[in-house]
């Protein structure tokens, strides 16, 4: 069976690799480019390169043969301008998110065409066959589950995955680089977005929405506490990079048409929380969910909440959370899970 292995440079990718060539597969990894010339003659930086010696590295010691894809121009029409479009709207998109069902298991798969049978990742998840479809379930590692950052995927795009490291811990993975000796072993784990690289997502969004001074004001008296440079720099429930004494002061909401960004040292407070919300653009995986109980994630990592749905309308959903979470982002993705299989997602309004 012929696979392609989409490899990062990463050490997750490079065990995922070394685990489907011992499978026997007829391998042929590729690395996509999709970084962004712009971005990186603006910002003096080559995130890339290294990456890229890296996974011809782990390539020349498997044997495994390598193809470079430019797939720039698609993720810039599949997945920035969207983001742009979002973040100037005042939500806070998840680019990572579009990354995987647009542009891997998109505009790469359409790329491959029917060539490869499977296309391998790096990614924490597991797959799951049957005779009528197939299921995408959480990795055993909680923190490194990234079945969130999946759930937009279809059952065709589904169909044609395979996760070599789902069913391991992340220093289980650690522990076979080494053992393999993979020049990956000890190189550590990107934090960036997929496309950015160490290139600063700040950085990223002042370069092309430039800044716009506006006022923070204390949500409580609507006192002007200080200025700041446009509000699709804030998000919801963010306490870092504000740069104001006096804190700790939260993000509570935002007056797009005003460019206010309301600010709160009580974000917790009873007159705060926050424990419904609604989401559009449904996408389940497989079907729709039998049951209207479920357990939802409303961000990456390990935490859940039990939640109840509600239909509003065929592509719209009213949850209600049995805690509240303080955290939660127009833009954002909602996952619903029930037990150990990952449903779909919907965007949160």
């Amino acid at each position: 069976m012929k696979v392609a292995a989409l490899i990062s440079g990463g050490v997750d990718s490079s065990v995922a690799l070394y685990l489907a060539r011992e499978a026997g597969y007829d391998l042929t990894a590729f690395y996509l480019k999709v970084w962004l010339e712009d971005e990186l003659e603006y910002l003096g930086q080559c995130p890339w390169e290294e990456d890229l010696e890296y996974v011809q590295a782990v390539c020349d010691q498997l044997d495994v043969p390598l193809q470079v894809v430019p797939i720039q121009q698609e993720y810039w029409q599949r997945v920035i301008e969207f983001a742009l479009q979002e973040i100037e709207a005042g939500r806070t998109p998840n680019p990572d998110m579009l990354c995987n069902s647009r542009v891997k298991f998109g505009a790469f798969m359409d790329y491959i065409g029917n060539e490869y049978s499977r296309i391998i990742t790096g990614h924490y998840a597991r797959v799951r066959r049957t005779d009528d479809h197939v299921d995408l379930r959480t990795a055993p590692d909680p923190i490194k589950d990234q079945t969130y950052f999946l759930a937009h995927l279809n059952q065709t795009q589904l169909s044609r995955a395979e996760f070599p490291i789902g069913e391991y811990q992340k220093d289980q993975v650690r522990e076979l680089a080494a053992r393999f000796a993979l020049p990956t072993a000890t190189r550590p784990d990107s934090q960036g977005l997929c496309f950015l690289g160490k290139i600063s997502f700040r950085d990223f969004v002042r370069h092309h929405l430039g800044e716009r001074p506006g006022h923070f004001k204390e949500h409580e008296t609507g006192v002007i506490v200080a200025q700041h440079r446009g509000y699709w720099f804030y998000t919801i429930g963010q306490r870092h990079g504000l740069g104001l004494a006096g804190g700790p002061w939260y993000v509570v909401s935002r007056d797009i048409a005003q460019n206010v960004v309301y600010i709160s040292r009580s974000y917790y407070a009873e007159d705060k929380q926050r424990d419904s919300l609604q989401v559009s653009g449904l996408n389940w995986i497989n079907r729709a969910p039998e049951t209207d109980r479920l357990r939802v994630k409303l961000r990456h990592g390990p935490g859940f909440h039990d939640c109840t749905i509600e239909y509003i309308d065929a592509d719209r959903l009213f949850v209600r959370l049995a805690q509240n979470d303080q955290g939660i982002a127009p833009g954002q993705y909602a996952v619903f899970y029930d037990k150990d299989i990952c449903l779909g997602c919907g965007m949160i309004q």
